[in-house]
């Protein structure tokens, strides 16, 4: 077990990476914010310990760093903040569940080009979560990405 508080983020990062690239589930415990039985957030964080098959790890708008995991126990997406991770358990044993697909990118209607108002909440609408990202394969004949 590793206690994210005798090392850096850094060597955090790189052994979450580790179990990622290898398909190895951990076992952590972290900091979660308690929730009411509506579901409302209180503020108060509780500790909480859960065995998860990471599949992402990224940074927030906010500038935190989270990793995406699949919760053995729920078999449910988790996101975990690392500045609330704990402590961790990297497994030898493979991944068992199967992650969610993402969703599909849409391309957006075509930018209005004579309207600034009308540029301006264009430009708020199409700003879209990373996750819903999908890259495609560029054509030399796709002409209508050009500069």
């Amino acid at each position: 077990m590793k206690h994210t508080n005798n090392q850096t983020t850094t060597q955090t990062l790189t052994d979450l990476y580790k179990a990622l690239d290898r398909q190895h589930p951990i076992t952590a415990t972290f900091l979660k914010e308690e929730k009411t039985d509506t579901g409302k957030k209180t503020g108060r964080l509780v500790e909480d310990v859960r065995t998860l098959e990471i599949f992402e790890i990224r940074t927030t708008r906010d500038g935190h760093i989270v990793f995406e995991a699949m919760d053995r126990e729920t078999r449910e997406p988790r996101t975990v903040r690392i500045d609330r991770l704990l402590t961790y358990t990297v497994h030898r044993m493979g991944y068992v569940l199967e992650r969610p697909e993402p969703t599909k990118y849409v391309r957006p209607a075509p930018a209005p080009a004579n309207d600034a108002q009308a540029l301006f909440f264009y430009e708020l609408a199409r700003d879209q979560d990373d996750a819903d990202y999908t890259p495609r394969a560029l054509i030399q004949t796709d002409t209508d990405l050009a500069a």
